[in-house]
């Protein structure tokens, strides 16, 4: 049992689920899982990186997978890129996120790496309160991934489905309290045919989970009985038609938007940020057709309120 706790922590993937099962509830936070009965929590909880694979690149180069589960409902994360928030071997940025929003964030950005990388090992770790978590990359063959279709089988409309295109209208500056306007053009083949009706829930999740404390267990007060959607698309099933998601990738402060997931009508997407500390945000913008993306990055200068 602990060669194969040790194989998948190794992995980084599947740290979070085996801990569920294996994870004893006084060493819950020690073994990656604050919260091994399944409650909610608004706030409080650690940050778990995950290495989702590796693929090869154009120019024969291979890129490495990165995502990260927070296990708040309610809280983003804000570390710097620096002792709490750094990748190993070499240079601590790899151009992780510094701000990290609620609950799953699948496949968020890829490191590049050199062709002659060999069996070496590439870790991303993350202290939060004190915890330190870890994901841990290396070239195994069984970890080579598709990062656009996921194994998934192209049907002849996914064969001609072209990225959208992306182009973004957003002021560089703005002064608190002031909130900013965001403004996104695409441009779009109309693939995949948009699906009608709601998306159906993955296996096992058809039907709510009920949030009860054990017989022994009192109430605890940080229980989220309902969370609005933090604007990530749709998931493995994609969105239902053509979006644009915003995020802040980079910041001093979390940033909250207006509408997160936006449908596109007549070719354009807008939203507002509002921002609640000054300094220099890294925002991001993704135009989503329910199977491929063109995301732009973008820089807002916020300025401190007049005196």
């Amino acid at each position: 049992m602990n060669v194969l706790i040790s194989y998948w922590w190794r992995c980084g993937v599947a740290a979070a689920a085996l801990s569920l099962v294996l994870a004893p509830p006084h060493r819950a936070g020690a073994q990656g899982n604050p919260d091994p009965f399944g409650f909610r929590f608004n706030s409080g909880q650690s940050l778990q990186p995950i290495f989702e694979g590796w693929a090869y690149d154009p120019d024969g180069s291979v890129s490495m997978y990165f995502g990260y589960l927070n296990r708040n409902y309610a809280e983003s994360l804000v570390l710097p890129v620096g002792p709490d928030n750094k990748f190993e071997p070499g240079a601590n940025d790899r151009g992780q996120p510094t701000v990290f929003g609620t609950r799953i964030h699948r496949k968020e950005f890829s490191v590049k790496i050199p062709k002659d990388w060999g069996d070496k090992e590439l870790v991303w770790s993350v202290t939060i309160r004190g915890v330190t978590e870890k994901a841990v990359a290396w070239l195994q063959p069984e970890w080579q991934i598709d990062p656009i279709y996921a194994g998934k089988t192209r049907n002849a409309e996914s064969l001609k489905n072209t990225p959208p295109s992306l182009t973004l209208n957003v002021p560089s500056t703005v002064t608190l309290p002031d909130t900013l306007a965001l403004a996104a053009d695409v441009q779009d083949d109309g693939l995949p045919t948009p699906r009608k009706g709601p998306p159906p829930r993955a296996v096992g999740q058809e039907t709510p989970p009920t949030l009860k404390p054990l017989a022994d267990q009192p109430e605890i007060p940080v229980n989220v009985p309902s969370v609005a959607g933090r604007g990530r698309q749709g998931g493995a099933q994609g969105p239902q038609r053509l979006v644009v998601n915003w995020l802040v990738w980079r910041g001093p402060a979390p940033v909250t938007f207006d509408l997160a997931t936006i449908p596109v009508k007549n070719g354009r997407a807008t939203s507002t940020a509002t921002f609640t500390k000054p300094g220099t945000y890294v925002l991001r913008a993704r135009a989503n057709d329910g199977e491929l993306t063109d995301e732009k990055e973008f820089t807002v200068t916020v300025n401190a309120p007049p005196p």
